[in-house]
């Protein structure tokens, strides 16, 4: 089934999304709906023997482990003093802006506190993390990027004082399949080419066709299984025929329009969060914003719960 194009897909305005979910019971009701999908089970030990119950925060009682639960335990929901309702409006804000949204803004928006909202942001962005887990194929492009400030802008202090270009930047390398449209994109410790033949290996099938740039580090893929094309930057080639690198290159656009003109900085601790961000929002571009919160949801289902205390220490 072929996906819609952007200008097709059923959009969501903001007085919309408000409608629909006007109380708090309809929020619940559809975090409920796309977790358990009519069929309500213990999060704890998968046992259908549950009841409802008179428990303030969580409404569900299992007869087997003897439990409390909601539909946000065991998520990075849980515990969570915050409504269902602006979790909600957290995930449409964030699915809907192309180029992400500030802490400071999200929580304006939501009524709550700045540190508040960037840590329910940071545990939105666990629901995108792998959003592309299958194998790519066909016809994949890869390029590298470097993330970070640069050199003449910061402090005196904070200057390496080791040159410019890639200097104190995060490397992080991106594959876009063309055929399905979509992307991965890691944070990466090395630009060698044992890291990069290794995570090609790891998300690329044997037989794609891989197009790159001329870096030095992805020579040796037609070893590897791979029919290898490059293009040549440096002496001003960008498309040879079918081999170019454009598709990923404007990923990488994006997420740095997203990183200077919104969030400014993204620390090397959390910048894997931003970039599943990004790469989970560009994943589902074209489908219905509705179908863009159930995404998110179902990613958010499937994360592991994240305590505040465990998050600032990693």
């Amino acid at each position: 089934m072929s996906r819609p194009s952007r200008s097709k897909r059923k959009r969501l305005s903001l007085y919309e999304f408000m409608e629909r979910f006007d109380t708090e019971e309809k929020a619940m009701e559809y975090f409920e709906s796309r977790r358990w999908k009519g069929e309500r089970h213990c999060p704890r030990c998968g046992s259908v023997e549950t009841r409802e119950a008179s428990h303030k925060t969580m409404p569900y009682w299992c007869k087997d482990c003897r439990k409390y639960f909601s539909v946000k335990t065991g998520t990075p929901l849980e515990k969570s003093p915050i409504p269902y309702r602006k979790w909600l409006m957290a995930i449409y804000l964030m699915s809907t802006s192309i180029k992400g949204i500030s802490s400071t803004k999200l929580g304006n928006d939501l009524g709550i506190k700045q540190s508040h909202a960037w840590f329910l942001a940071h545990r939105i962005r666990q629901g995108w993390a792998n959003t592309a887990s299958e194998l790519f194929g066909m016809t994949v492009e890869v390029d590298e990027v470097y993330i970070g400030g640069k050199e003449k802008n910061k402090h005196n202090d904070k200057k390496l004082k080791e040159g410019r270009g890639a200097v104190g930047k995060a490397a992080v390398l991106g594959i876009k399949d063309r055929k399905g449209k979509k992307v991965k994109a890691l944070k990466i410790e090395s630009t060698n080419a044992q890291t990069l033949h290794w995570i090609i290996l790891e998300n690329v099938a044997k037989g794609s066709k891989v197009y790159t740039d001329e870096h030095r580090s992805y020579l040796g893929l037609e070893k590897k299984g791979y029919e290898h094309g490059t293009v040549h930057h440096s002496a001003g080639e960008y498309v040879k025929g079918m081999v170019h690198t454009n598709g990923i290159e404007s990923f990488w656009a994006l997420l740095k329009r997203g990183y200077y003109g919104v969030y400014h900085k993204m620390s090397v601790k959390h910048l894997q969060r931003y970039i599943d961000e990004f790469s989970g929002r560009y994943n589902v571009r074209q489908i219905d914003t509705i179908d863009q919160i159930d995404s998110t949801i179902h990613g958010l289902m499937g994360a592991k719960k994240l305590t505040y205390k465990k998050f600032v220490s990693v």
